[in-house]
């Protein structure tokens, strides 16, 4: 009986309805309904039996200013608008893994749609500060960059930085692949159409999709939409992480997420700041981010955000909020992918801010030493290559030189590569010993 008692209160007993003022671009002014901010309203369409969803962005005195999911063609001024009543939420359930699905759930490859175990609001508070446990084991992934001198964390959040075309969804696929989690939940937003089934087929592989989940908003579909891709995922996430389980978040790209949560700003007359950027982008992308992470039930959501800067400016507005909110970051250089190292992960430049809590004495002092060969001969190496260093000169110079070629060999792999952590330490300590 209670169930159904809850399913009565549940029930609005009036309907709340508005009419379409104007439409500017991807922005529809309408005089109601009674809608909070976040709410999905349905637009009926003059023929009565099709109708558009679109997400209320903005409220004024008399006026509410709302997005659509889908395409406003047909959408014209006078067309009734009503109020759907429940927050936005995400089907949640283990029929989701080995599934492509859209922001809304829906299958986009060709099974059925998965029977979930119900729903999830898609914006859940984050896990209160004092109740993280402190990360302190080691995630492996596969890439001798990152296991070796830039060691992750289950529960902890990464940005992979880099401009077009260096090799982010690559580095991604292997990661996806080999990284030794239970749950994958890979959200592709704002992706060319193209890219999508390539990243599934030939960086994921059937193997690594069986324990995985694939949410995509291509690049055409509506701002909102892929603003809502990056909360489903994370709610997602969120779900198996409560089951207690080691869950690998991976979002490429958080750059796209707060272009299209710049679109919505704009359309709800939020004053652009820099490079347009609204103040919501701002804070909606820490909001993202703090749902990430550890709790004390033993599972864990360990979060890879991509960041594609513009022009290779490392301090552009969205890079410097993403870097000083997560817990580290790992920059590809343009460079080293030209010179064919490949991951082209530019050590020097990135950090991990949990290496002392997951690396043990021996293993910090052997990565600080290994860092400190490798900035040595980038130092001096323009000078080297010009023939304007005599060996002898000095001995940490020479050192260098004669370690260098081994390191960079440890930290380049190829995409099916994969070497256990254990294995990739001792090449390093080989390497610095002054053999591969």
């Amino acid at each position: 009986m209670q169930a159904y008692l809850d399913a009565v209160r549940q029930v609005e007993l009036n309907r709340r309805t508005g009419r379409v003022l104007g439409i500017a671009g991807q922005s529809i002014e309408a005089h109601g309904p009674d809608a909070a901010i976040g709410e999905v309203c349905e637009i009926r369409m003059g023929d009565g039996n099709a109708s558009v969803l679109a997400e209320v962005v903005g409220v004024r005195p008399g006026r509410v200013t709302l997005m659509p999911y889908g395409d406003t063609r047909g959408i014209s001024a006078g067309l009734r608008i009503v109020a759907g009543g429940q927050p936005p939420g995400m089907r949640v359930g283990d029929a989701l893994l080995g599934r492509v699905i859209d922001a809304f759930g829906d299958p986009l490859d060709d099974g059925p749609p998965p029977v979930t175990a119900g729903v999830r609001s898609l914006f859940a508070p984050p896990i209160n500060p004092l109740s993280r446990p402190r990360i302190s084991r080691v995630l492996e992934t596969g890439v001798r960059a990152i296991d070796t001198l830039l060691p992750l964390g289950c529960g902890q959040r990464i940005g992979i930085f880099a401009g077009s075309g260096v090799g982010k969804s690559t580095l991604l696929g292997m990661l996806a692949r080999d990284v030794q989690s239970d749950v994958n939940v890979i959200a592709l937003i704002g992706e060319r159409g193209r890219e999508v089934r390539e990243f599934v087929e030939k960086n994921l592989g059937a193997e690594g999709l069986k324990r995985s989940v694939v949410i995509v908003a291509t690049s055409d579909q509506p701002a909102p939409v892929r603003v809502r891709a990056a909360w489903a995922a994370t709610t997602i996430a969120e779900y198996f992480r409560d089951q207690g389980r080691q869950v690998l978040l991976m979002m490429d790209s958080i750059t796209r997420f707060a272009m299209a949560r710049r679109e919505i700003g704009l359309a709800a007359g939020e004053p652009p700041t820099a490079r347009g950027y609204t103040p919501s982008v701002f804070s909606e992308i820490p909001a993202l981010c703090e749902r990430c992470g550890a709790t004390a039930s033993g599972g864990a959501i360990t979060a890879l955000y991509t960041v594609l800067v513009e022009g290779d400016d490392f301090n552009e507005p969205i890079s410097d909020i993403v870097r000083a909110t997560l817990d580290g970051h790992v920059m590809l250089s343009r460079t080293l992918a030209h010179e064919g190292h490949f991951p082209a992960i530019d050590v020097l430049q990135s950090a991990s801010r949990l290496a002392s809590e997951l690396a043990d004495s021996e293993q910090l002092s052997l990565m600080s030493a290994a860092v400190d060969v490798l900035a040595t001969y980038e130092r001096n190496r323009q000078m080297v290559e010009m023939g304007a260093y005599r060996a002898g000169s000095n001995a940490a110079i020479d050192r260098a030189i004669a370690l260098a070629p081994a390191l960079r060999e440890v930290l380049r792999q190829t995409v099916l590569e994969s070497t256990p952590r254990a294995q990739a330490l001792l090449r390093l300590r080989a390497a610095m010993n002054g053999g591969v």
